[in-house]
C-alpha cells in the first residue's frame, strides 16, 4: 500500500473508514527510523505529508471507533510537529493539535510516539499509548545528560522500535507495552535506560 494517499472528500462523506489503524507520520529524515513501526501493514492508512486542520478533523471524524490512530514524528505538549524541510531547525507548525480534542478524548487506542507525548496527551486528557521523551539525537543526550554515541544511538532507535513493532504485531495490549518494554531492554546503558523508561500508558 502507498505510503501517500489522497484524501477523498466525496467517498468518504457519508460513512467512516474501517482500517484497524489510521497513521500520521509527517515526513521528516530524521525520523525516518519510525517508518519500522508501520511497514507491511495492509490494514492501515498512512499519511506522510502535510495536513491542514480540515484535513485532520475529516480523517478523525470519520474513523471508527475500533481504528487506532497512530501519531508519530517530533512534538511536544502542543501536539505532533510538521515542517517542510526537516533540514531546518525549527517546526512550521502543529498537525496534530489541541483543535482536535474532540475527536480523540473518547478513544483509548492512540499511540502517540513523539517526544512529550505524554504532556500533550495529560494536557488534553487523551488515553492511550504514549512517550515522554525519547532521545534520538546527539544534542538531546547532552541536553539531558546522557553519555552515549552515534553508533548507539542509530542502534538502539532501530532496536527500540523494532521491539515496539515485534509487541503490536503480538496484539500485546496497550497497558502492557511499557513493562514489556522494560523487559526487552537488554543493553541498559543510559541511553536505553531512558528511553525503554519513557513510555506509558494513560
Amino acid at each position: 500500500m502507498s505510503r501517500k494517499y489522497e484524501i477523498c472528500w466525496h467517498h468518504h462523506s457519508d460513512q467512516e473508514i474501517t482500517m484497524k489503524r489510521l497513521i500520521i507520520h509527517p515526513r521528516d529524515h530524521t525520523t525516518d527510523f519510525l517508518t519500522a513501526l508501520y511497514e507491511g501493514w495492509s490494514d492501515s492508512m498512512v499519511y506522510n505529508d502535510k495536513l491542514t486542520s480540515k484535513d485532520v478533523n475529516h480523517l478523525f471524524h470519520h474513523c471508527s471507533p475500533n481504528t487506532q490512530i497512530m501519531l508519530l514524528g517530533h512534538g511536544s505538549d502542543k501536539g505532533l510537529y510538521y515542517r517542510e524541510d526537516s533540514h531546518k531547525e525549527f517546526f512550521d507548525n502543529v498537525i496534530v493539535g489541541h483543535p482536535h480534542r474532540h475527536w480523540l478524548q473518547n478513544r483509548h487506542n492512540i499511540v502517540g510516539i513523539f517526544c512529550h507525548a505524554d504532556l500533550f496527551a495529560k494536557t488534553e486528557d487523551l488515553h492511550g499509548l504514549y512517550t515522554g521523551m525519547i532521545i534520538t539525537e546527539l544534542y538531546e543526550s547532552e541536553q539531558y545528560g546522557i553519555n552515549t554515541t552515534e553508533a548507539e544511538l542509530s542502534l538502539e532507535n532501530v532496536k527500540f522500535v523494532s521491539r515496539l513493532r515485534q509487541l503490536l504485531d503480538e496484539g500485546c495490549l496497550l497497558h502492557e507495552i511499557p513493562n514489556r518494554m522494560l523487559e526487552l531492554n537488554d543493553t541498559h546503558s543510559e541511553l536505553t535506560n531512558f528511553n525503554y523508561s519513557n513510555i506509558f500508558y494513560l
